[in-house]
Order: C-alpha cells, then structure tokens, then sequence
C-alpha cells in the first residue's frame, strides 16, 4: 500500500493536510520528535536525525517542512531528502516561503535546488505569510492591548490561509499534473495592517488597531518569547523585506492547483473570531 508521510504533522498546515488525506482514505503517518508514539505516528527528529533511516522506510511520498526555530534548515532538510531517495520514495512535496529562492545561498534555496536536483519527483510550495499569524503568533498584542503590533510599517501583504497551502499540499501529493514545478502560494488580495484591523474589528466587535513599532522592540519581544537569538535575528529581516513590499504579490497559484479561489481575509476572521474573544 502506498504510504505518506507528512512532517510538521501537529502544525498549522500539517494537520490540515493530515485531515484532507485521510477524508480520501490515503494511508499517512506523522512523523514526530516525541518517542511516545500513537498508532499512525512514526518516530523522526531532524536536529539529531535519529529515526531518519526507519521513518521514510516504505514511504512513497513526503510532505517536508522545516521545524519552526531553525535557521539552518538545508542541514536539516536535505539529508531527508537523501534518505528519501535511497528508500524509493517517488514524490517529495517541499514548503519554504515566498522569496526563498531571491538568493542562491540562502539555507532555504540550497534545499530547493538539491531537491530539484535529486531526481525524485518533487514540487515545492513558498507561501506567503500565514493568515493565522494572527491568532497565534501575533496574537498577544491584540488580547492584551487590542493592537497589532509589528514593525513592518504601511506595507501590504497578500496573506494566505494556511487551509489554503494544505489543500494545495494535499493535491500536490495526490496528483502528479504538476510534477517539478515550484509554485508562490498568496491570497488573493493584498492588505496592509490598517485594513487588518479594520476587519478583524468589524468581525468580533472590539477596537483593534495596529501600532508601527522599532524593529529593537520586536527583535526583544521575540527573546522574551523564548525564540533563539538566531531565529529571532531571521524574523528581524524577513519582517523588514515586508516593510520594504516584497510580500505584496499575488499569485493565481492556488486557484490553479485546487480549482478554489484563495479563502478571504474576512472569511479567515469569521472562522477565528474566538480567538481574540
């Protein structure tokens, strides 16, 4: 029987794809860093790759992703990727993110081009930044002090919700229409903060607005957090190249893939409006 493994299968997009897989009856297994198993889970911790050889043994397709945290993630990702091969694995579907492949260098890159050049089937998927920031990572700011609170300035982004990336990821797995293609997966709008607040106001009837700060308090905001120094550094910048637009592009990406248009700020707010109760 054909075997799917998923990694990041606890997370927001994993899970996702874990749902939609087994609504269609595919046999998937989570990998998982927690030695205490359930039944479908299958052992694998990518810092120390213990479990590599044993967790992609029968596997015919992956869904790979970095653990959040890392910023090295060509040393963590691309010996699964080796592992794979050897274990006859025919298709890998790789998550970066939008503007991953901007520099060659970059830890990100470096996998999707080992990837690419690995022989085995592959897609890759770089979303744009995760509708469901806000009701996790941002979210703090909005149920303390009813603000936004981010250093990225006027800038807008075309924000994705994650349900949208997993449907993609889903079919990706499933259908090989688009083998060895790389996709920039977006909504279909782009809104800065204001209108981010505008909305998310308008939905659960409480004031929120956003409120610009200095990237220093963010960057200690994300220490006191208890994120690495490192990782921490990594949101600094990636948050300044969203101040300075980058995110701003729209793709037909998911359209295309899924046959559904992109779910809407709005609609994302309407479905997570307990979440800033």
């Amino acid at each position: 029987m054909s075997k799917t493994l998923i990694l990041g299968a606890n997370g927001t997009v994993g899970s996702e794809i874990v749902r939609l897989l087994k609504a269609k009856n595919v046999s998937v297994l989570r990998a998982t860093s927690q030695k205490k198993l359930e039944e479908d889970q299958v052992y694998l911790n990518l810092v120390t790759r213990e479990g590599l050889d044993t967790a992609l043994n029968g596997i015919n397709k992956i869904f790979l992703l970095s653990p959040p945290g890392h910023v090295n993630q060509d040393e963590l990702l691309i010996p699964v990727i080796e592992q794979a091969k050897k274990s006859g694995a025919q298709k890998i579907v790789l998550m970066t993110a939008m503007g991953a492949n901007a520099v060659e260098t970059a830890p990100f890159r470096k996998v999707e081009i080992f990837l690419e050049k690995s022989g085995i089937n592959f897609n890759i998927i770089r979303p744009n930044w995760f509708m469901q920031n806000f009701n996790s990572y941002w979210i703090e700011g909005i149920l303390k002090k009813g603000q936004i609170l981010l250093p990225v300035g006027t800038a807008k982004g075309s924000f994705i919700d994650a349900r949208d990336i997993a449907s993609v990821a889903a079919e990706l797995l499933q259908s090989d229409r688009f083998n060895n293609q790389d996709f920039d997966l977006t909504g279909s709008e782009a809104i800065d903060h204001l209108q981010v607040a505008h909305i998310l106001t308008e939905i659960t009837g409480q004031k929120i607005s956003y409120k610009e700060i200095p990237p220093q308090e963010m960057y200690q905001g994300l220490l006191a957090a208890g994120l690495p120094k490192s990782y921490s550094e990594f949101m600094l910048m990636i948050l300044e190249f969203f101040k300075l637009g980058y995110a701003e592009r729209t793709t037909d990406a998911v359209e295309k893939i899924t046959g559904k248009k992109p779910i809407s700020f709005t609609q994302y707010a309407t479905d997570f409006r307990s979440a800033w109760k």
